[in-house]
């Protein structure tokens, strides 16, 4: 089986560079073409499975792309919480927090690596039950996670995965063991 790991197009915030985590906001025009530009690779493959984060974003990207028909909201694929510092800047939070990175502090009044680490683990487990490929639609610092943990890395793992949005990540097996065989695809200009 193949993982298909989609990360929903551009919103305002992705492009001023604010945390988005639970704040529900919708594509730009940009975000919307880039999730139209994947229906042509995705419509060449058969999905077993398509999971979707219940944040518009990342349903309006699967929609675009043609596979909302029997996408299944899967609430473990929402976004990172990012507690005190949602709506921030990196630039803003180091102000007050020099040094501070999510992968490794978590966010005040929101959630831990760890305790991201275990809704991926989840969503993994689900996944590597089903027969055939699967896709999933969510957000860049959860599936900056979950392929961590696919290849066995700790959630912190996730800071050496860069991840634009509207992109398309692959994951599978070399022989038995959890790989990556595309990450980071743009979908064209």
């Amino acid at each position: 089986m193949r993982l298909f790991c989609i990360r929903h197009g551009e919103t305002e915030w992705s492009l001023s560079g604010q945390h988005t985590g639970t704040t529900d906001i919708a594509l730009t025009d940009n975000g919307r073409r880039l999730a139209e530009r994947l229906r042509p690779i995705l419509a060449e493959e058969t999905f077993a499975l398509v999971l979707v984060s219940p944040l518009q974003r990342a349903r309006e990207t699967c929609k675009l792309a043609g596979l909302d028909a029997g996408a299944v909201i899967e609430p473990d694929l929402v976004e990172w919480n990012y507690g005190e510092y949602e709506g921030l800047t990196p630039a803003q939070i180091h102000a007050t927090a020099p040094g501070w990175m999510i992968f490794r502090d978590g966010a005040p009044g929101g959630e831990a690596p760890e305790e991201i680490g275990r809704r991926v683990d989840r969503v993994i487990a689900r996944v590597r039950k089903v027969e055939g490929d699967v896709a999933v639609f969510a957000h860049g610092h959860v599936l900056r996670v979950l392929v961590s943990r696919w290849i066995a890395l700790p959630p912190e793992g996730g800071q050496r995965f860069l991840l634009d949005t509207g992109t398309l990540c692959v994951l599978g097996f070399y022989r038995d063991v959890p790989a990556i065989k595309v990450w980071n695809a743009p979908m064209g200009a």
